[in-house]
């Protein structure tokens, strides 16, 4: 899809940040908007800022019930969903010692959210031969996140989760995305936390800027979508010499654990 004029589109996690910015340029490039957020009351006002093509539908977007209920009711509003942004994500802080509760909640909502969505998509945009399914991974996904074991995992599911879509079906009409980007200025990063401003604050874009790269992305049909451009250096540097790349992390993780 190179346009979203006239399209039916989904945008979980609609109700701040990098969400509430693709709501807002999807409506002004002309698509049909639902904006899902587990918080009604900012879903109802990213739809109202959108204009009349868009529609608020709160709910869950993680659990199998929530994610079926999300795309029954988009639905009916739009009559088929074209492009579906599985963009709702959670950030859990820890390694090995974060209790289950928080390795559990990140592999719901950050990897199968997507599955249990592409599980109820795939049927129709198969059998009419479209369909487009962007996720918003980080670049957490492509590289690591000091600091978040659980992010840092269930985003590299993500992204692989995103990649296999992509080359299983992209010969049935199917196009897969990803968006990657470092730093971005929501409430994962509101300034609140040192240590992620630390390793970040440097490199922090604002939303906006995510929705412009997106719209970018999808023109050319790039599966990376890449806001900040070093993310991509950065990638093939960490498969040309991953000790070397394991090494620079170390001494990341130490300046973050310096006075």
């Amino acid at each position: 899809m190179q346009s979203v004029a006239g399209a039916g589109v989904v945008v979980t996690g609609g109700g701040s940040g990098i969400g509430a910015a693709l709501c807002r340029r999807f409506s002004a490039e002309g698509g049909r908007v639902v904006v899902n957020d587990i918080n009604a009351a900012s879903a109802a006002e990213v739809a109202e800022s959108c204009g009349p093509a868009a529609v608020p539908v709160a709910g869950d977007a993680a659990s199998a019930a929530g994610v079926a209920a999300l795309i029954g009711a988009a639905r009916e509003q739009l009559g088929e969903i074209d492009l579906y942004c599985a963009n709702a994500g959670i950030a859990r802080v820890g390694g090995a010692e974060a209790p289950d509760s928080d390795w559990e909640d990140s592999w719901q909502v950050n990897v199968m959210a997507h599955v249990r969505a592409a599980r109820l998509l795939l049927g129709p945009w198969l059998e009419r031969g479209s369909g487009h399914l962007i996720s918003t991974v980080s670049a957490a996904g492509l590289l690591a996140m000091p600091g978040s074991a659980p992010y840092s995992a269930t985003k590299h599911a993500a992204l692989s989760f995103a990649e296999w879509l992509g080359f299983s079906y992209a010969h049935r009409g199917i196009t897969v995305q990803a968006i990657c980007p470092l730093g971005v200025r929501t409430g994962m990063l509101d300034g609140s936390d040192g240590t992620a401003e630390k390793l970040l604050g440097p490199d922090v874009i604002q939303p906006e800027q995510v929705a412009d790269a997106v719209i970018e992305g999808m023109r050319d049909g790039r599966f990376l979508i890449l806001p900040h451009p070093d993310v991509a250096r950065m990638y093939a540097g960490r498969a040309a010499d991953p000790d070397r790349w394991r090494h620079g992390m170390n001494k990341i993780q130490q300046f973050l654990e310096e006075p």
